[in-house]
């Protein structure tokens, strides 16, 4: 019968921790040489860099254009329908971060004012490095009554829009010749039917959004440009809260419990616009408290 009380053979030996000598010998002898501590945190700086944000006027897109603010853009552009809220944005960035900020009322739809908009741009903050994607609209509309008008204009602002100033955005980027970074404000309901609002046209746009973003994402590889998606779920804005009894069914449906806070969007734009991503195109991050995993 074999005797299981004796576990001798089992114990692993264990050596004794290697000496600060062998740890020197081993580093100086290691063929990529001694190890050396990296500042990971660095690579999420955005220096010398300049960013232009649609739609950043307020909401979403102020919340992400001050968070590359505060990573250290040279410059930002804020392209908006809004001349107010705009020039208020561009004074905030400018007073809180010291970074040079411009203003620049253009409808995303018009090809031929978004592409001097981009000239502009160029000319007066030196560069166009990053884009954010950001303008949209959103209808609730029934389906068998919605306007055929109205269902246009949201594709046309929230998809043809953002083509239209990717486009001209990539046009600079491929001729300065090094690259750039794509964020586009897609949302969870590219991928999900949101329940109980109807808002058909809004759902089939940024759908669209995000299969735009990977075909872009596969064609300007080549030129170093850089295409991602962020897709927020449901985020605690002053629009969402005027919809009271959505808003309280949106966060019981919520594994989390609550709604996003804009700013929590910033770090993945931050980390989608740097180099710290620089291995990354062609990806949705889904930023929704968990709302699509249900």
């Amino acid at each position: 019968m074999t005797n299981h009380s004796d576990n001798t053979a089992q114990r692993a030996i264990v050596p004794p921790p290697p000496s600060a000598e062998d740890i020197a010998a081993a580093n100086a002898s290691a063929p990529d040489g001694p190890f050396q501590a990296k500042n990971f945190l660095a690579r999420f700086r955005l220096d010398g860099k300049v960013a232009v944000v649609t739609g950043g006027a307020r909401g979403l897109g102020f919340s992400m254009a001050e968070g590359l603010c505060s990573a250290g853009l040279k410059g930002v552009a804020i392209l908006d329908v809004q001349t107010d809220l705009g020039l208020d944005a561009i004074k905030k960035l400018h007073d809180a971060y010291g970074v040079q900020a411009q203003f620049y009322k253009v409808d995303v739809r018009d090809e031929n004012a978004v592409a001097e908009i981009m000239n502009s741009i160029s000319a007066e903050l030196g560069s166009i490095d990053i884009l954010v994607n950001s303008a949209g609209i959103a209808d609730l509309v029934h389906a068998e009554d919605y306007p055929a008008d109205k269902f246009r204009r949201v594709i046309d602002i929230n998809l043809n829009g953002s083509f239209v100033v990717a486009q001209a955005c990539a046009r600079h980027m491929i001729s300065q010749g090094r690259g750039g970074s794509m964020i586009f404000i897609a949302s969870m309901s590219g991928s999900i039917v949101n329940w109980p609002q109807p808002q058909s046209a809004y759902n089939a746009s940024k759908a669209g959004v995000k299969h735009l973003m990977k075909s872009l994402s596969a064609e300007w590889a080549v030129h170093g440009i850089r295409c991602n998606a962020i897709s927020p779920g449901y985020m605690d804005t002053a629009l969402n809260r005027s919809y009271t009894t959505l808003f309280n069914e949106w966060k019981q449906r919520t594994p989390l419990g609550r709604l996003g806070d804009p700013d929590e969007l910033t770090g993945a734009a931050i980390w989608l616009a740097s180099e710290a991503s620089a291995y990354c195109t062609g990806s949705d991050i889904i930023i929704d408290g968990g709302y699509t995993t249900l």
